[in-house]
Parts: C-alpha cells; structure tokens; sequence
C-alpha cells in the first residue's frame, strides 16, 4: 500500500543521517524534522516595507499615551 509518503526515506535520514533513535524520530513533529532535515520552511521573508506598514498600523504608543 502507497499513501504516497517516502517513509523508508525519511526513517533512513532521521536514524542514519541524524543519528536518531527510533523513539526520538517518532515523537518529533513533521515540522521539527523537516528543520532538522535543513529543509526550508516555507514563505518569504517580510520586506521592509511590509515591516514599515505594520509599524504604522501598530505603533508602540498610542496617541496621547504620556510615557
């Protein structure tokens, strides 16, 4: 049976490639082992003119606040 998961793979790179124990492979979450794996986590970075647009639209003080 196929689900389409390469587990044989990803055994072999969790026990072989990074020295893990079966239980510690198996308590890890498919996010920490793709970190451990070196594999990206996804989207790009914030730029600086989306931090610009949050700074603006969330700023650390609110009008009239006397700190």
């Amino acid at each position: 049976m196929s689900d389409g998961f390469a587990w044989q793979q990803l055994l072999r790179a969790g026990l072989r490639g990074l020295g893990l124990t079966p239980e510690q492979f198996w308590t890890l979450t498919p996010a920490e082992l793709r970190l451990m794996l070196g594999e990206e986590s996804g989207g790009t970075p914030m730029g600086r003119a989306r931090l610009d647009e949050l700074i603006a639209a969330f700023p650390d003080e609110m009008k009239g606040d006397a700190r």
